[in-house]
């Protein structure tokens, strides 16, 4: 054999790549109140409750009701992700990987806004006429973790709360909890027994739906000061996602950059608590 045949030799390279474990795309979006926007800020309009006034006497005057009004601000932040594809990687990969890029890139802004949306459910909301006044959410609407991780009885807790305020039943109901605490409810009878619950939870690994309730995975989820998981419960109008721009995608050549490929996304968007009486924080030990 030729000592000079390892110059026919050729490098291999691939035709197709992978992405590595991550979330794809925005879990939270379809389960908050989504309204599209012009602006730098947006509010959303609040009315509140009134009650009906029984007549009394024939003839007498109207009553006037005087409507309570309030209102939310968001403001609204900017988002950007962008990469570059030189002309040389084509050829490497035997395949452009713009269109991986793109999606990529699509995760990483759903990723973005479900951050902006977790971080409106615990953190302060602004409200009055020009949204100056700021609101936390209330000691009440949080179960405390009593050294113990998500079990029935804080969920059950957290739905007292929200049935409290006369929150309508028939208004889509959300848990956002991470891992930890989809393990600790799969060691809860009443939640994988099929004499408790139509859902095999078992059998699949995973929580549907509880309690009324559809339960949402996220390890985006944060810790308070103690560190403690913030799980959350919440119904759809509890919080509101302002887009002022929804996710758009350019694919481009740059001339600055010797002709490569850009792969460029953007979005505006923010996210408030509309209201405190449709939101519980639970504190979960991990």
């Amino acid at each position: 054999m030729s000592v000079q045949i390892t110059t026919a030799f050729v490098e291999q390279y691939k035709s197709n790549v992978f992405h590595l474990a991550q979330q794809k795309g925005s879990r939270l979006r379809d389960a908050v109140r989504t309204e599209t926007v012009t602006g730098k800020a947006h509010f959303f309009e609040r009315i509140g409750a009134t009650a009906a006034q029984k007549r009394t006497s024939r003839h007498g005057d109207t009553p006037r009701m005087d409507t309570p009004h309030s209102r939310r601000k968001v403001s609204l932040d900017d988002y950007d992700w962008a990469d570059l594809i030189d002309q040389e990687d084509k050829v490497r990969l035997l395949i452009s990987p713009q269109s991986e890029y793109a999606l990529a890139g699509a995760w990483a802004m759903g990723r973005a806004m479900d951050d902006a949306i977790i971080s409106a459910a615990t953190g302060t909301a602004y409200g009055g006429v020009a949204g100056g006044t700021s609101v936390s959410l209330p000691s009440g609407n949080k179960v405390a973790h009593a050294s113990g991780g998500l079990t029935l009885a804080k969920l059950l807790s957290a739905k007292e709360i929200i049935d409290a305020s006369d929150v309508d039943p028939e208004e889509p109901r959300f848990v956002v909890c991470a891992a930890g605490q989809i393990a600790d409810l799969l060691n809860v009878t009443q939640v994988t027994s099929a004499d408790y619950n139509t859902v095999k939870a078992l059998a699949q690994g995973e929580i549907d739906t509880y309690l009324g309730c559809k339960f949402i995975r996220s390890q985006r989820l944060g810790t308070d000061s103690d560190g403690n998981r913030q799980v959350l419960m919440f119904t759809q109008s509890a919080l509101g996602l302002a887009v002022g721009a929804d996710i758009t995608t350019k694919i481009s050549e740059r001339a600055d950059k010797n002709y490569a490929t850009q792969v460029f996304l953007s979005m505006t968007i923010g996210a408030t608590r509309i209201e405190e009486e449709k939101m519980v924080e639970i504190a979960c030990t991990e």
